[in-house]
């Protein structure tokens, strides 16, 4: 895997570069995760996709995760969760967004830290939460 230069110390990068970074990491492994449950045209992988990318689904499945992370992986969410966006999602409530934007900023420390075995069974089970939560097969 490549890892970026981005900082020395990664306490030193906010919350919403964090949250920039493993949004798009987590995006990869959700249309990866997707392309193997179909190998169909990219409109129908794309309405899957949304189900494991929204907002909301990745707040409920933080939600359950809270419990699972230690204290330095909450750290780097907590610092996500209370950044300051510039903009909020109209489709979830602003509760939502900030624990979806701590998810991703998690999902960035992971990465940039270069956590791969921790990254990858914290985006298993946000898969294997929203499968069983939103049904989708």
């Amino acid at each position: 895997m490549i890892i970026p230069f981005i900082a020395t110390d990664l306490r030193e990068i906010n919350g919403g570069v964090l949250a920039y970074i493993g949004d798009s990491v987590y995006e990869l492994y959700a249309r990866c995760h997707v392309a193997t449950k179909t190998a169909s045209d990219s409109g129908k992988m794309h309405r899957l996709n949304i189900n494991y990318v929204s907002a909301a689904s990745q707040a409920k499945a933080m939600r359950r995760l809270e419990s699972e992370i230690d204290e330095t992986e909450a750290s780097y969410f907590r610092r996500g969760k209370n950044s300051n966006p510039p903009t909020m999602s109209k489709n979830c409530s602003p509760a939502d967004y900030m624990y979806a934007t701590g998810f991703e900023a998690l999902i960035g420390f992971l990465f940039l830290d270069n956590r791969e075995e921790r990254l990858e069974y914290i985006i298993t089970k946000t898969f294997d939460i929203i499968d069983e939560t939103e049904g989708v097969d």
